[in-house]
């Protein structure tokens, strides 16, 4: 058929040949017997289908990425600080996921920026993303990080800043805390609702 399309193409001129190849086709069509066709059809869509669920069903990636997000968080926002105050900081993190009012996905909330209109730039929603350049996690201090975003991520941590959303260094007042209601302090952090 390829064959008669390249005669055609040739020896006729490409409309000429791209309406007789057209011809063809139809008449091939509605000669032929479809049951086949209409077999492998359904049968590749059954294949394509369990194919899709599972990949969805066993790919880890974007579980891998959500963790690294979320363990790098909780690295560079708190490893000088008691355990308490990282799985904190990692709470606070997929709060943030639940809520509304922020971007669904782990990384996307790390990664947040929104305009300051007192600096005049994008600042970060945790300061350690505005850097450019940043050493490599590594040490005990990561692998306790990566440890506690497992636990809070899996849910095998419970969760006891219940609707907590923001916090700060307790060395720092931002006039946002004023508006909020403080849950805790732990470590050099308090946390707001």
């Amino acid at each position: 058929m390829f064959g008669d399309f390249l005669y055609k193409l040739r020896n006729f001129g490409l409309a000429r040949s791209v309406s007789m190849w057209k011809t063809d086709l139809v008449f091939y069509w509605r000669s032929s017997e479809k049951d086949g066709l209409i077999f492998f059809t359904i049968l590749a869509s059954v294949v394509t289908t369990f194919a899709m669920l599972f990949y969805f069903m066993f790919n880890k990636e974007g579980d891998t990425r959500d963790l690294t997000c979320l363990a790098l968080n909780i690295y560079h926002e708190s490893r000088g600080e008691p355990t308490k105050g990282q799985f904190a900081v990692a709470v606070v993190t997929l709060n943030r996921v639940a809520s509304r009012r922020y971007p669904n996905s782990i990384c996307e909330v790390v990664y947040q920026q929104n305009w300051d209109r007192i600096r005049k730039r994008k600042v970060g929603a945790f300061s350690w993303t505005e850097f450019r350049k940043l050493a490599p996690p590594k040490g005990k201090n990561w692998y306790k990080a990566w440890e506690i975003a497992e636990n809070v991520y899996y849910q095998r941590h419970t969760n006891r800043l219940q609707g907590a959303l923001f916090y700060h260094a307790n060395y720092i007042y931002p006039s946002w805390a004023k508006q909020k209601k403080q849950v805790a302090k732990i470590g050099r952090h308090i946390f707001y609702r």
